[in-house]
């Protein structure tokens, strides 16, 4: 068997896994995936909570214990998910420490339900990264227009950002301003910027998604040829964007400091059309200084017959542009398609963070010690 997660990691994309439990700490599973999968990071967000912690598996002592305290729900889910990051992180430590920093981080999200309130992210990103204290923890910040200040400011306080649910280059190039400008105001801080790191989570298959549903009501021989060409053209152009502005005289001053490169991360990476291959997004995304977080399929699927060849971005931005040109020529709104997808991003997180909070109350209520 050859070893393509081995082949992905040697090319300089780091492997995350885009999901977490408490069965798979407890069990050894994520051991196992640092140890024989090349796995150097975990990501969350409110779904992958939502299902674990609805499954139940191992979290019925915790939750007895937070119904005997009668404690609110909303402290019961961050009493829960934070344990669950301070594990993980535990357990990539050895990866942080070999790494500098630059890996074995996990990330948690900022309660979904602030992605439009600077001033509450900034709070809560404080609050999460105090209840956490894991230097190897990575605060998820939405890159909505109310995100993006507090990116800065809570870069400029010297806490580690995750920028999530990106899916325009107008609003990448906006993510890598406020991360820089963070940076910026952390120095004037004298702040040690070489401890400050972040990823900024540039979505992949959802771009495809939208846009494939889109050619498919066409239905022309134009549109048909467009199919599963935008999701990869998007992330390779973004890749672009990163090598322009961290070459950058602005960056060079930042860079004299020891500061660390914003990397991008390729999230959303399980394919969801069946008539595309499963590694679509991994195989074809291959370039330094890139995270990509899988999906445990995903990964599974790499480690079973992937295809790496090397990079497969810096070479490809002429004919990016011209697949991206493409739809937009077919009547198809990029912009409109990128704003329907952040909108979108953040009403599902928002919604499976209250399916949590509900199926989390039930719990507690039936858990919750008769009185006398």
């Amino acid at each position: 068997m050859t070893d393509a997660l081995k082949r992905l990691s040697d090319e300089g994309v780091a492997i995350w896994l885009d999901d977490l439990s408490r069965k798979r700490i407890t069990s050894g599973n994520l051991a196992e995936l640092i140890d024989q999968q090349h796995v150097v990071g975990v990501t969350t967000n409110p779904s992958i909570f939502q299902k674990a912690i609805s499954s139940g598996d191992g979290y019925e002592q915790q939750l007895a214990d937070l119904a005997a305290r009668k404690v609110t729900v909303e402290e019961a889910i961050r009493m829960i998910t934070t344990a669950d990051v301070r594990d993980a992180a535990d357990i990539l430590r050895p990866v942080f420490d070999a790494t500098q920093g630059q890996d074995g981080r996990v990330s948690i999200e900022v309660d979904p339900r602030l992605a439009h309130n600077t001033r509450a992210t900034v709070a809560e990103a404080r609050q999460l990264a105090w209840l956490v204290d894991r230097p190897n923890t990575l605060i998820k910040i939405p890159a909505t227009k109310a995100g993006l200040p507090a990116i800065t400011e809570t870069i400029g306080r010297g806490i580690s950002v995750n920028v999530t649910l990106i899916f325009s280059l107008e609003r990448y190039r906006e993510v890598m301003d406020a991360y820089i400008a963070g940076l910026e105001q952390a120095k004037a801080a004298g702040l040690d910027l070489s401890k400050i790191h972040s990823v900024a989570s540039f979505f992949v298959s959802r771009v495809d998604t939208e846009i494939d549903k889109r050619l498919d009501a066409l239905g022309t021989p134009e549109a048909k040829a467009a199919r599963g060409k935008a999701g990869l053209a998007n992330a390779r152009l973004a890749y672009e964007a990163y090598e322009e502005v961290f070459s950058s005289d602005r960056w060079s001053a930042l860079d004299k400091a020891q500061a660390n490169k914003q990397r991008p991360l390729w999230a959303s990476t399980g394919v969801k059309d069946p008539a595309y291959k499963d590694t679509l997004y991994v195989d074809d995304l291959v370039a330094p200084g890139t995270v990509n977080t899988m999906p445990e399929a995903t990964l599974e699927a790499t480690a079973d017959h992937g295809q790496i060849t090397g990079d497969t971005v810096r070479s490809t931005y002429e004919q990016s542009r011209a697949d991206l040109d493409a739809v937009e020529k077919l009547g198809i709104s990029y912009d409109d398609v990128v704003q329907l997808l952040e909108d979108e991003g953040v009403d599902k997180f928002e919604a499976s963070w209250n399916d949590l909070l509900k199926s989390t109350e039930d719990v507690l209520q039936r858990l919750a010690p008769s009185e006398g």
